[in-house]
């Protein structure tokens, strides 16, 4: 595992607890509008934390801390991911995964074991769209397809989100990501913010206004839709 980060106290990535998060590095996506450029493109440049000081920090803090999320970067490039998911596991946590859902087997077998209680896949764009806006020309978006299928066939609970970036989604988009995820539970619209370090350029975000009438072209297909990040 290569763990470059943990943030110790985080109140909003894991719904409904108090929660440390673990960030991995390495992505095998390029989205331009990725804030975590130095996970996906340097992670060698990143700080490396071994996983037993993350797990021993984790065994420290039971009782003060409800959850852990696995974020990335991208999690599931990691080799020993499902052994460090058990040991958390077994210290008693509740577990959220962040995926970009580009591994549906490896998903498919952390579903299967019980090592997750709560998975938030990144939905980038609509179908047609994904190669441009995950930075791959010729994207494949079969893989995906199939960790969208698991999620919504599954009995692990999930959301779907999308961070909107001006110019790559339209109102258009948000509808046909509807039509594709009809039915599932939660989905979010996340607001675009400039960390100064991203992996492209040429990015930015919609108003209050443009989130709101974003939202409102996806509401018809999902039992519950929220803004995040305005």
């Amino acid at each position: 595992m290569r763990i470059c980060g943990l943030q110790k106290l985080a109140m909003v990535d894991f719904p409904g607890k108090v929660a440390a998060t673990v960030f991995t590095g390495g992505c095998n996506l390029r989205c331009p509008f990725c804030h975590n450029a130095p996970l996906v493109t340097r992670p060698e440049e990143a700080e490396r934390i071994d996983a037993a000081e993350v797990l021993s920090f984790l065994a420290g803090r039971r009782g003060l801390l409800d959850g852990v999320v696995l974020s990335g970067g991208e999690p599931l490039l990691q080799e020993g991911v499902e052994d460090f998911l058990a040991r958390v596991r077994a210290l008693g946590y509740a577990v959220k995964l962040d995926t970009n859902g580009c591994y549906p087997q490896r998903l498919q077998g952390i579903l299967a074991a019980g090592l997750v209680d709560y998975v938030a896949m990144d939905i980038k764009n609509s179908l047609e769209k994904y190669p441009e806006t995950v930075g791959c020309p010729g994207f494949d978006t079969a893989p995906v397809e199939e960790s969208v299928c698991l999620l919504m066939g599954g009995n692990v609970d999930y959301e779907f989100r999308t961070t909107a970036v001006r110019p790559f989604h339209t109102l258009q988009d948000i509808e046909a990501i509807g039509r594709w995820l009809t039915g599932a539970p939660r989905y979010f619209l996340q607001t675009f913010v400039d960390s100064g370090d991203l992996v492209g350029e040429g990015c930015g975000a919609f108003s209050p206004e443009e989130m709101r009438e974003l939202a409102g072209k996806a509401r018809p297909w999902f039992k519950t839709v929220e803004i995040r990040g305005i």
